[in-house]
């Protein structure tokens, strides 16, 4: 059960990485595939990848609410890469569109956060490693090992 709890504290923790994917989860865990689905779902009621959607659509909702942000800039943010699949996998959880979401839900509170805000405090948007490449060299050179 300790292995599950780590694995889905890093799933809790990096809900927005796009690259968190099952296999990375699973190996955070010490379990095959297959078998941590089964144990995952056992010990939680849903798979991981129902976990991890879910997750993200609570936070896409936050966005939605509280951050002046098209829903595209939501999607990347929350860590699809598919707005077709952000879209229909949220309408699934919700029962409405994030568009219609946001209107159903904006307005009632405080006024929206600036977009440029709201990206700054989630990190902006990850770097595809293609582009990064040449880029940002210097940067990285200072972190962590």
């Amino acid at each position: 059960m300790r292995q599950l709890r780590l694995a889905k504290d890093a799933m809790d923790r990096d809900w927005a990485d796009p690259g968190l994917d099952l296999d990375a989860v699973a190996a955070h865990a010490g379990y095959s595939r297959y078998h941590f689905v089964r144990l995952f779902k056992a010990a939680y009621g849903e798979t991981p990848g129902q976990y991890l959607t879910h997750r993200r659509i609570e936070r896409a909702e936050e966005y939605l609410r509280g951050a002046n942000l098209t829903v595209t800039e939501i999607c990347h943010l929350v860590g699809f890469s598919s707005l077709g699949t952000f879209s229909a996998r949220f309408k699934a959880r919700t029962g409405l569109t994030p568009s219609e979401y946001r209107d159903r839900h904006v307005g009632r509170g405080a006024s929206l956060i600036p977009g440029c805000y709201a990206m700054l405090w989630a990190g902006g948007f990850r770097r595809r490693a293609a582009q990064g490449q040449g880029q940002g060299q210097e940067s990285n050179s200072g972190e962590a090992r």
